[in-house]
């Protein structure tokens, strides 16, 4: 079996993500070896002359999920350097931090309903498509 090295952990703090993290840790065998994500959609507000972006919104969603992530990695002794928040769209995003980091693996929740999409849900059938690691998809 394969040996993973740097595993990214894409999850949603606002969801039940312990099961995706849990597997990820014992695939890694050791924590440290893990980098959480949130992704967060960025925040408009439609105005009569076209779409504006809430920056200080998209601010106030990133300082709070860094604070959940941070919490998840002390719970799980996983460095506060491997805690990112980027806002976007969380597959496109999650395709970047995998390439920057370099990731080996990526380990994704899932929502099991029926057909491969509802199967793997919306974020984790993007995350299929154009990706250049291997991917764990965990039902949640």
């Amino acid at each position: 079996m394969q040996s993973y090295n740097t595993i990214l952990v894409p999850i949603d703090v606002y969801s039940d993500y312990n099961v995706v993290v849990e597997r990820a840790i014992s695939i890694a065998g050791n924590s440290h070896k893990l980098h959480l994500l949130y992704v967060a959609y960025p925040q408009t507000n439609m105005e009569p002359y076209g779409f504006f972006l809430e920056k200080d919104f998209s601010q106030e969603v990133r300082e709070q999920a860094l604070r959940q992530l941070k919490d998840v990695a002390a719970k799980h002794d996983i460095p506060y350097s491997h805690v990112n928040v980027e806002i976007g769209s969380p597959a496109d995003e999650i395709h970047h931090v995998a390439e920057k980091i370099n990731a080996d693996l990526i380990v994704v929740g899932t929502h099991g309903q029926s057909g491969l999409r509802l199967l793997l849900g919306s974020t984790a059938n993007a995350v299929l498509h154009g990706v250049k690691t291997d991917v764990l998809a965990v039902k949640v």
